[in-house]
């Protein structure tokens, strides 16, 4: 039987799913097609009669990437019409806090419909109501177009301004699937984690959650105009159009596979540049002046997410991810000269990492580097800069429990974490992740912080030992395992090393 909820724009039909009530594929906002191509997202029309909104709508623009079809995720059916979100109640009545999940994907993949994002569970352990979005991604929300038309000011960032319209839905809806709009935590990993960092340093997402969870991204990713105009330049020459209506025109199709190509050339190119983009993000967020006035970091730290609690932490080994599919570091010779790009001094650096890992092969030093450099760093500077604004209410954790799949060479890398949180060990292609040892009491301890983190903004609950918020003294980091511990700063010495180079 299906469950109507009433929104700003009409009714939406929703039905049971695991135990809950599931409404998928809500609108938040208008399609972003033809004239509304790389513009900010618009208020979605109103409907008659009653919307269906039993099955997830299309996602963004995308090719599968690798996590994603580790995820289960089937050959994308994409559309420009993406902007949709969907919503886990255990009731319409009531107001419970409410989760906010902001997909990964490397700003070029991903949706809030892969299974391992059901927050069917979530919702029924703590009384939280979960909500999943998708936003544009690719060229399609994060291409910079200001400089070739005025009236299309902060184009480079459409796709986080997609977060913050949905955000603003949950502000004026979520009272009506059984939500309170007042207590909001917005959380996701990877670009994901990226986004709700720099959502807190985004003037327009002010007011719209006090609580974040940023899970192996954070605050540091974001472009100077001259990176994405490089994108934007590039992609145009490979279509074969001269302005920005001819960008406009292209099919969505051609656009998608200029994207791949200009994104796979200048991955390879920055990442040899002195000092290169090692993570190969070609689109994300930009420093555009209207949309993000300063770096969001720069932000946090002078108060811009005062009243916001945050959380947020890494995997123990997040590069071997993509360690696994990149070149290996087969001496010392090539450790140094990467290393160089990224420091003045590769020698004092790798005999840092070298001290505490004596009988480590080169690629194990290079995964640890690559590791702290991208995540875990960012990860420490971000609880640095919000504890001074939230003494009480920020957190750090590492997640360590290591995969048993591919004869461990995995370890507990990059995405890891999250099957943990959702409690969706049996989702699909979990196991292939993970291996078939998936402890369910880690998920059933991770999945009670992140509730409990939504319901009191302090993630500690009777099944872990104490967690004290972060501070620049004790650093104190809860470590998720079979058995979890805490650390007070945790691999001081590498922490150090790196204090003045990120």
């Amino acid at each position: 039987m299906s469950t109507i909820a009433t929104t700003t724009c009409g009714e939406v039909a929703g039905a049971e799913h695991d135990g809950v009530l599931r409404f998928a594929g809500i609108p938040f906002a208008a399609p972003p097609v033809g004239d509304l191509r790389f513009r900010a997202p618009q208020p979605h029309p109103s409907w008659d009669g009653v919307r269906d909104a039993t099955a997830f709508g299309p996602v963004a623009p995308q090719t599968a990437g690798t996590i994603e079809a580790l995820a289960g995720a089937a050959a994308p059916d994409w559309s420009e019409d993406c902007l949709t979100l969907n919503v886990f109640t255990a009731a319409l009545d009531g107001s419970r806090p409410v989760m906010v999940w902001i997909h990964g994907g490397g700003f070029t993949g991903g949706s809030g419909s892969i299974p391992w994002y059901d927050g069917s569970r979530l919702a029924q352990r703590g009384e939280v109501v979960v909500v999943t979005i998708n936003y544009r991604l690719g060229a399609f929300g994060w291409l910079y177009v200001d400089h070739l038309d005025e009236g299309f000011a902060g184009s480079g960032n459409a796709g986080l301004l997609d977060q913050v319209a949905a955000l603003e839905w949950v502000r004026d809806n979520i009272a009506a699937f059984g939500g309170d709009p007042d207590q909001v935590t917005i959380f996701g990993e990877s670009a994901g984690g990226m986004s709700v960092a720099t959502l807190m340093g985004t003037p327009a997402a002010s007011g719209l959650f006090s609580g974040a969870i940023a899970q192996s991204g954070a605050a540091h990713n974001v472009w100077e105009p001259e990176g994405p105009m490089e994108v934007t330049t590039r992609l145009m020459e490979v279509i074969g159009v001269s302005d920005l209506a001819g960008l406009q025109r292209v099919d969505a199709a051609v656009l998608l596979e200029a994207q791949g190509k200009v994104a796979a050339d200048l991955t390879i190119e920055r990442a040899s540049r002195p000092h290169g983009d090692v993570l190969g993000l070609p689109f994300g967020p930009v420093l555009d002046g209207v949309v993000l006035n300063q770096r969001p970091l720069e932000a946090i730290r002078e108060g811009s997410a005062a009243d916001v609690a945050l959380m947020c932490g890494t995997t123990r080994d997040e590069w071997r991810l993509f360690g696994m599919m990149l070149r290996s570091v087969e001496d010392e010779s090539t450790l140094l000269r990467r290393l160089g790009r990224m420091v003045e001094d590769p020698h004092a650096m790798a005999s840092v990492y070298r001290q505490s890992r004596d009988d480590a092969s080169h690629d194990a030093i290079w995964d640890a580097i690559m590791t702290d450099r991208v995540f875990r760093i960012p990860a420490i500077r971000l609880a640095e800069a919000q504890s001074a604004h939230q003494p009480d209410a920020t957190f750090m954790y590492l997640f360590e429990w290591a995969s048993s799949a591919f004869d461990g060479r995995l370890g507990s890398c990059h995405a890891l974490e999250i099957p943990f949180v959702f409690d969706c060990l049996d989702a699909v292609g979990v196991g292939m992740f993970t291996g078939p040892e998936a402890p369910q009491g880690l998920s059933d301890a991770m999945a009670e912080s992140w509730v409990a983190f939504a319901n009191t903004r302090n993630p500690h609950h009777a099944g872990l030992p104490a967690w004290p918020a972060y501070d620049t003294s004790s650093r104190s980091t809860l470590h998720f395992d079979v058995t979890s511990r805490l650390e007070h700063d945790p691999a001081a010495e590498i922490r150090a090393a790196w204090d003045g180079r990120l």
